[in-house]
């Protein structure tokens, strides 16, 4: 999972390289990061992998609003910098898992029930696998 450490290291490589896209992009990531870290740590908290995922998400979210806007408003300049920008964030998106590795591990599992299921996802998984998609594999198992 992607780091503050790294995401400033990259942001500094963007900013010798001149990319003016990815250095706004990355500096509205840190920014959220850090943000999320204070907001865990008043807390007594870390900041987890699936908080980590759903900041990312977030911004992609934000920029694809963005981008429709744009293109709305006849900005093809600037809704080609939106989709740049969300192309850079989704290099920073883990692996999900595959349908493969839910099945072997809702094979290991004692209960196969939907909700022993989608607990041990969301414990031990979050972020790394997309809930409906493990959601529709478990229900394969209550046949």
């Amino acid at each position: 999972m992607i780091t503050l450490l790294e995401l400033k290291k990259a942001k500094m490589v963007a900013l010798k390289e001149h990319d003016v896209n990815k250095q706004n992009v990355l500096g509205v990531l840190i920014a959220n990061f850090q943000k999320a870290e204070i907001e865990k740590k008043a807390k007594g908290q870390e900041l987890t992998d699936a908080d980590i995922v759903s900041l990312l998400n977030k911004a992609l979210k934000e920029l694809e609003d963005e981008k429709d806007m744009y293109l709305k408003g006849g900005k093809a300049d600037e809704a080609q910098n939106s989709q740049a920008q969300m192309d850079i964030i989704k290099g920073y998106m883990p692996q999900m898992m595959s349908e493969t590795e839910i099945h072997d591990v809702i094979d290991s599992l004692a209960d196969k029930s939907i909700k022993a299921v989608m607990i041990e996802f969301k414990t031990k998984y979050a972020g790394k696998a997309d809930m409906s998609l493990v959601n529709k594999i478990a229900k394969e198992y209550q046949k």
